[in-house]
């Protein structure tokens, strides 16, 4: 079964096409911004356009903006080719790619969040989530940080504690196979990790 997965919802922005658990061809660049003009030409320069059997896509967190691209596009596509979409966590990616560096230990994930937060995440060394994903300030984020911490703020947080092993990695498509199938879902509701910034009229 061939797999297009889609991950847009940090400031890189990656597409990779498996079949099974083999890699056929992907691309992840670090964009910071422009992911709705770099998806679907990424997608389209893939093998077949990127067609396949199922749609795994990245639900966040991240920025609200990539998140929902990856989301927009998996659906739609999933819906031109009548294929099944499924949805992973952001950060259990890259908690899966530390893993595949630093086997056997636990880590916590550190991404950028909005307004000077990070998002936080604590993984097991199975990769299992050992607690609830978190949008924190810099100096609450160091309080209970494994050793070992992965993700685009990973040294920053590193150097604020002024001990531990950062590894700066972003998530990346390619490395799909690494993530465990039972993070897979078909609710793909984004997961954006922090309350909007603007709310309507009205709202609490």
């Amino acid at each position: 079964m061939k797999t297009l997965v889609i991950d847009s919802a940090t400031e890189a922005c990656s597409v990779a096409l498996f079949d099974g658990d083999a890699l056929i061809a992907g691309d992840c660049r670090v964009l910071g911004r422009g992911h709705a003009e770099q998806l679907v030409p990424m997608i389209q320069a893939l093998p077949g356009k990127g067609r396949a059997d199922r749609i795994a896509v990245a639900l966040g967190p991240g920025s609200f903006t990539g998140v929902r691209v990856g989301l927009a596009a998996a659906r739609a596509l999933a819906l031109a080719w009548q294929v099944d979409l499924v949805g992973y966590p952001t950060l259990a990616l890259i908690a899966a790619m530390a893993a595949a560096e630093h086997p056997g230990k636990a880590v916590t994930v550190c991404t950028t969040g909005g307004h000077g937060e990070w998002f936080v995440q604590h993984f097991g060394p199975d990769g299992a989530a050992l607690a609830p994903l978190a949008s924190l300030a810099p100096e609450a984020a160091v309080a209970g940080a494994a050793d070992l911490v992965a993700g685009s703020q990973a040294e920053a947080l590193v150097a604020r504690r002024g001990s531990g092993t950062a590894l700066p990695l972003w998530p990346d498509a390619r490395a799909f196979a690494l993530l465990d199938p039972a993070l897979l879902g078909t609710d793909t509701a984004p997961l954006y990790g922090r309350a909007p910034d603007a709310r309507l009229p009205g709202t609490a």
